[in-house]
């Protein structure tokens, strides 16, 4: 069963480690038969801001959420997030790619949230939320680096537990739109990590999203295994940094 996967990549840096993990990704389910239409955040220049001037005919005060509403009963979502939009309805897993800023997603991803997770054609309107929203069915996963190495993400390390960081993506962003969302595959610290080690980590890499796809494939819906901290086969080395 060909499956179409959606792979949103945000890091500024072509030869950053983040962007050499989301190409092992986005080769290891290529190659397990899946169509992968991926979105460079950066590359495409995406603008990020919610903006009035997105919804033509505002009468009174800007209520976002609203104009999106009516966007999509009138059949006048702007062009380029109607784009973004089709895409995303139209696959089955939603992989976001991106290195942790200040605990979080970058300023470019959350922004294609913003725009893109559009009331009434991703939740609300005829749809519900969680298990009635328009994306129930369909699997998500986070694709992630850090600054910090691994041990300073467990109960006792000086952050604190990965999960708690990423909740707010996993409950408030995906699942709230309807999406299963699988276990974050991290690389943690990779520039910590020497030119063996950086290999070793794409290679982990790799080999998740090959049994990622597997699960796509067959129709089971695995919860991904934690890869370790380094880890993709067949990647190119990446520079030194997140």
């Amino acid at each position: 069963m060909t499956t179409t996967v959606l792979l949103v990549h945000a890091h500024p840096e072509t030869d950053s480690f983040s962007t050499a993990q989301s190409a092992a990704a986005a080769r290891a389910l290529a190659a397990a038969g899946h169509e992968v239409d991926v979105i460079d955040l950066y590359a495409d220049a995406w603008q990020p801001v919610l903006r009035r001037d997105d919804f033509p005919g505002i009468d009174g005060a800007f209520k976002p959420q609203a104009e999106q509403m009516r966007a999509v009963a009138d059949g006048t979502v702007d062009d380029v997030v109607q784009d973004q939009l089709d895409r995303l309805l139209a696959a089955d897993l939603l992989v976001l790619s991106f290195p942790m800023w200040w605990f979080s997603v970058p300023a470019i991803l959350k922004g294609w949230i913003d725009r893109v997770f559009v009331m009434g054609a991703t939740f609300g309107g005829e749809h519900g939320l969680f298990d009635e929203a328009a994306l129930a069915g369909k699997d998500a996963v986070l694709l992630m680096t850090t600054g910090g190495p691994q041990d300073a993400f467990g109960p006792d390390g000086a952050f604190g537990p990965m999960d708690d960081f990423v909740f707010h993506i996993r409950r408030g962003m995906l699942e709230f739109v309807g999406y299963r969302v699988l276990d974050p595959v991290v690389t943690y610290g990779p520039a910590r990590l020497d030119p063996d080690e950086r290999e070793a980590a794409l290679r982990s890499v790799h080999d998740t999203f090959v049994e990622i796809g597997e699960g796509l494939t067959s129709g089971s819906r695995r919860r991904s295994r934690r890869p370790e901290p380094h880890g993709g086969r067949g990647a190119s080395p990446a520079r030194a940094g997140q």
